[in-house]
């Protein structure tokens, strides 16, 4: 039974959030045409996401050095032991769909943060004599996102940085299906607001069949 992660990164929900609105729509038709999947979701203003600090740090080089978890003090346990959990879990996954906004050309930081926590050596990704190699190469990914302005073409096309990096990071992990769904310019016409999102919601529908 493939396990999907239902990934957010919005602090709204889908009555006040374009991308969340089509991202429920997606994750609800995806169920019903595949009722037997796992899906998880984890919605990254709910969880607890360590960042990578001076704890973090130390607690990684006690352990690569050789001391036991238990050696480590107790911020050090709480931090590295959550982040482990969370690398393991995405590992888990067989799908991911990552649902954010388009904010100040990026995501939500919240969103690096759970990519941090995820873009681990010998999990995610290993080196090698040739360089970096993505070890997630089974795997399937798809990223909603909603843009107030029009970011696919002309100028603003080179300063929308969310998407991109995600598809750089699902590269780096060796996922081999890496899809974009975009809601855009809702904001700059608003009169084609509402038109805009049914449309989103429709290709989301669509996707749903075949993710």
């Amino acid at each position: 039974m493939p396990k999907v992660l239902y990934i957010t990164a919005h602090p709204n929900d889908e009555t006040q959030s374009y991308s969340m609105a089509v991202g429920k729509v997606f994750i609800d038709t995806y169920k019903e045409v595949n009722p037997n999947d796992d899906i998880v979701h984890i919605d990254l203003y709910k969880e607890n996401i360590p960042h990578i600090d001076t704890d973090v740090f130390s607690g990684w080089g006690k352990l690569q050095s050789g001391k036991g978890f238990e050696e480590l003090s107790s911020e050090e346990k709480a931090k590295v032991g959550r982040l482990n959990e969370l690398s393991e879990q995405f590992m888990s996954g067989d799908k991911y769909i990552f649902v954010t906004p388009l904010w100040n050309f990026s995501f939500p930081p919240v969103m690096k943060a759970y990519i941090d926590s995820i873009a681990v050596a010998g999990k995610t990704f290993k080196y090698t004599e040739q360089g970096p190699v993505g070890l997630l190469t089974n795997k399937k990914a798809l990223h909603i996102q909603a843009r107030g302005g029009v970011y696919s073409e002309g100028p603003a096309a080179n300063m929308e940085m969310g998407h991109r990096f995600l598809h750089i990071i699902m590269h780096f992990f060796g996922v081999p299906s890496f899809e974009g769904l975009f809601v855009e310019g809702h904001n700059a016409m608003p009169d084609k607001a509402q038109e805009i999102k049914e449309n989103a919601i429709a290709r989301a529908k669509d996707l749903a069949h075949t993710f």
